[in-house]
């Protein structure tokens, strides 16, 4: 007989995959996106990041993200009107495939010290949702009510 405790307990993250606590869909834009843009992009969408390629070409290159606090960061520096997405994006590809681990990426947040990785299908390459580390947060807390 399984206690009240055990029934309120949350899944151990190496028993979670990415894709099951990511949200699905990305907010993408070219390399060449002024800043003032990729704000607008994050506000339409109600997104906190937004995923750039880390080089032109195929969907399958590798992708940074510039962070709602990489646009504020630079506002406060004075340079609303000067920077691209590339410019602004983390100089670290910060990807992780779908069919990984949730115990993994929690890892990679935690060395890289950001808040959000692209995920990529495993099959593909391509982005097919973001993790964020609320969503990591969500699994901890389910309680299974």
């Amino acid at each position: 007989m399984t206690s009240q405790l055990d029934r309120k307990r949350a899944p151990r993250l190496e028993h979670v995959r990415v894709a099951d606590a990511m949200h699905a869909g990305v907010v993408t834009c070219a390399a060449d996106t002024p800043l003032r843009d990729v704000a607008w992009l994050m506000i339409e969408h109600r997104s906190q990041c937004v995923a750039v390629p880390a080089s032109e070409g195929t969907g399958m290159a590798p992708w940074r993200l510039v962070s709602e606090l990489d646009v504020v960061g630079a506002a406060a520096a004075g340079y609303v009107e000067d920077l691209t997405a590339a410019e602004l994006a983390t100089d670290e590809q910060l990807c992780i495939s779908d069919d990984d681990r949730l115990d993994r990426a929690a890892e990679l947040m935690s060395e890289r010290r950001v808040a959000h990785l692209v995920v990529v299908g495993a099959a593909s390459g391509r982005p097919v949702g973001v993790l964020s580390a609320l969503d990591v947060s969500a699994v901890i807390a389910w309680r299974g009510d």
